[in-house]
Order: structure tokens, then C-alpha cells, then sequence
């Protein structure tokens, strides 16, 4: 299993998880950041004490889906977090509490031709990172 401290961080030095965008023409970073909050996972007074969210990232198991709009749709994090990104800039969006933590990669459909776009992610835990296991499909439709 990781190397963890006894409050469930990892044992090397932050950031712990990241998200970056990659040229594929050129191999070049478009952008990198820091992918994860540890403020579902820390004890309640501390992310208040220290002055809001961690925003370090977590280790990260699970890959992106990215729509042909260029929204980017993550899990992957130890948080309950399923996040829009903008693939052009890496700014977060939109965020969804899930019910448990989504190593998993999102997946899209249309029930019809030019029907409305779907966005699923299973959110099951992960046993070997110390999460809550659970078992939930989570759906959500994107606008027109």
C-alpha cells in the first residue's frame, strides 16, 4: 500500500497529484497544476486553522475524458470530486461531490443521434489508498 502519514497524507513532499495538458505535436506542457484538495480528508479544524482548502493534490488513479468542446472530466483524486476543466487554460469549472472517491475514468454517450450528451463516472472508493469502498454510477447531462 502507499507510505502514508498517520492522518492519511503521503510521506513525500507536495504536490501529491497533478493534471497537465501536453502538446502531442510537440511534447511540450501546455499546462501543469496541482490536481486534488485534502479538504474532505483532513480533520475538520485544520483546513479552517490553516486558511482554507489544501489544494496540493492527492495521489491520482484514473484517467480524463475530454469532450470535443474541450471540456476536460476528471475524477481520479482520493476527494469525492468530479471536475469540469478548461482543457485550453486548466481552470476548473465546475466541481460535483460524489458520494464516494472516482478512481475511475468518465465515460460519455447519446442515447440518439443528436440527443443530449451524457457524462457517467463510477464512484467505488479505493480499499489500497484507505477510502471508503462504495458503489455508484453518477450521471450527468450536458447542456445543449
Amino acid at each position: 500500500g502507499p507510505f502514508l502519514s498517520s492522518w492519511g497524507y503521503p510521506c513525500v513532499p507536495h504536490p501529491w497529484g497533478k493534471i497537465a495538458a501536453i502538446d502531442l505535436n510537440t511534447g511540450a506542457t501546455i499546462w501543469e497544476k496541482p490536481f486534488g484538495t485534502l479538504n474532505t480528508l483532513t480533520p475538520k479544524f485544520l483546513p479552517k486553522f490553516l486558511g482554507g482548502m489544501f489544494d496540493w493534490g492527492t495521489p491520482n488513479l484514473g484517467g480524463s475524458l475530454q469532450t470535443a468542446s474541450g471540456l476536460v472530466f476528471i475524477g481520479a483524486t482520493m476527494d469525492h470530486y468530479l471536475h469540469a476543466i478548461d482543457g485550453d487554460t486548466g481552470n476548473e469549472l465546475w466541481h460535483y461531490e460524489l458520494p464516494f472517491a472516482a478512481q475511475s475514468t468518465p465515460v460519455t454517450y447519446r442515447a440518439k443521434n443528436g440527443g443530449k450528451q451524457f457524462i457517467v463516472i463510477a464512484a467505488g472508493g479505493h480499499g489500497a489508498l484507505g477510502l471508503a469502498a462504495g458503489d455508484a454510477l453518477v450521471a450527468f447531462a450536458l447542456p445543449d
